[in-house]
């Protein structure tokens, strides 16, 4: 039954009740079918044989997790991300991670992370089960089934009262970006050296703002700068998304039509292009991030997030390059440019936002990618010239149309002697 009061709680809480609304009904309708499929599949089978088919479906699941987790090498490795503001100071908040394979069990242990944070980055214990999942996940092969059972192997530790298991009053608002992103890299960061064949990049964070007020016809609106997001991370055969949503969507959310956001809200984007030389450098490069600027049209109240501006995000794995750090501005009708501010919340006049996402790190060795996807780059404007010779180590022809076999060789055959290993 439907509990009118909670309904209305929840669409109080809501800048956007009209649209909260539909939302909700929507989630309600979804489980609703969920659970008269359920019931259907038992009333065929009955309820014995249900039960036995759904235990069989987890332990499935176990199986061929504990299998994969049995053919990677016993250990300990550690793993270290962080941030550098709680929001509100510039301080240093790390999460450490230690990764232990005994047999078909693997143990993440966050002993030795900071502790909870005064701002509104602090994780709990669901949301840090949730992030290691995401990130063994994306490390192990990808027809592993995702249920409770694959989860039995394992083993999660994360000490009461760090910023990955903060104790009551902590503000969690923000818990399932950041420090999601940190628990999914550390995790990643120590996976890397278990098997670097399946290490995956880090992402670029997030370095843009959140505009809302009234729209056009008068209700209220909340407008997510997503056309200004960061670049992936690469993984071994494949780079990395140039603009994505956030890590902890591994690429499941799609960005809107820069037209339809201009039809919704009062702005006008003007730019945005794929970075040039963002991305990390590797066999396989990192997203390059991207250069957004919208004019924000009428007043409006900003919140800010950038987590991506102070120092590079997307670390490369493999031996691969960081990507670019991010940076965001504002430019008044009147006045230079300023520096945006990493978090805070501020009412601000009509304005141009200017914003240069972070990049994804690099897999692999930059003088071991193919020369033609290094041309390619350097056509499409996502690799300069420049970074072509000296980082990629491929040379091109005068009027940059070609490679340059012979030069790319005695380029690579140089970085591969006994003075660049130097």
């Amino acid at each position: 039954r439907l509990r009118e009061d909670l309904w209305q709680l929840l669409l109080l809480n809501s800048r956007c009740p009209h649209l909260l609304d539909g939302d909700l009904r929507a989630m309600l309708g979804s489980t609703r079918i969920g659970a008269e499929r359920i019931a259907a599949l038992v009333a065929d089978l009955g309820v014995a044989q249900g039960r036995r088919y759904l235990a069989a479906i987890l332990e499935h699941a176990e199986r061929m997790m504990r299998a994969e987790l049995a053919r990677l090498p016993d250990g300990r490795w550690q793993g270290e991300d962080g941030s550098d503001t709680d929001c509100f100071d510039a301080v240093e908040v790390r999460v450490r991670v230690t990764v232990r394979i005994e047999g078909d069990a693997i143990l993440f242990d966050f002993a030795g992370t900071d502790p909870q944070t005064r701002g509104f980055k602090n994780s709990s214990l669901a949301n840090t089960c949730s992030s290691v999942y995401m990130a063994l996940g994306a490390f192990l092969d990808a027809d592993l089934p995702r249920n409770e059972g694959a989860c039995r192997a394992v083993t999660i530790r994360a000490p009461e009262g760090s910023v990955v298991n903060a104790r009551f009053p902590a503000a969690m608002t923000m818990n399932t970006v950041y420090p999601a992103g940190e628990i999914v890299h550390a995790c990643w960061q120590a996976l890397a050296q278990v098997d670097p064949d399946r290490a995956c990049a880090g992402w670029g964070k997030v370095a843009y703002c959140i505009t809302s007020g009234p729209d056009r016809q008068g209700q209220p609106y909340v407008m997510y700068h997503w056309h200004g997001s960061s670049g992936g991370g690469a993984v071994r055969g494949r780079d990395g998304f140039n603009t994505i949503g956030q890590l902890t969507t591994l690429g499941g959310m799609s960005l809107p039509d820069v037209e339809v956001f201009e039809q919704l809200y009062p702005v006008a984007i003007r730019r945005q292009e794929f970075r040039c030389d963002g991305g990390g450098a590797g066999r396989f490069r990192g997203g390059t991030g991207v250069t957004y600027e919208a004019d924000i049209l009428e007043p409006a109240q900003f919140a800010f997030r950038g987590e991506g501006i102070r120092r590079p995000s997307g670390f490369g794995t493999v031996g691969g390059g960081t990507g670019a750090v991010g940076s965001m501005s504002l430019a008044p009708a009147a006045g230079p440019p300023v520096e945006a501010p990493q978090y805070g919340v501020r009412p601000l006049p009509p304005l141009r936002l200017a914003i240069a996402s972070p990049g994804g790190g690099g897999w692999g060795d930059p003088r071991r990618r193919d020369p033609a996807a290094v041309l390619r780059d350097v056509a499409d404007g996502v690799v300069s010239p420049e970074a072509a010779r000296s980082v990629y180590g491929v040379a091109l022809t005068a009027d940059g149309a070609a490679v340059d076999h012979a030069a790319t060789r005695r380029l690579r055959g140089a970085a591969a002697g006994p003075a660049a290993s130097a």
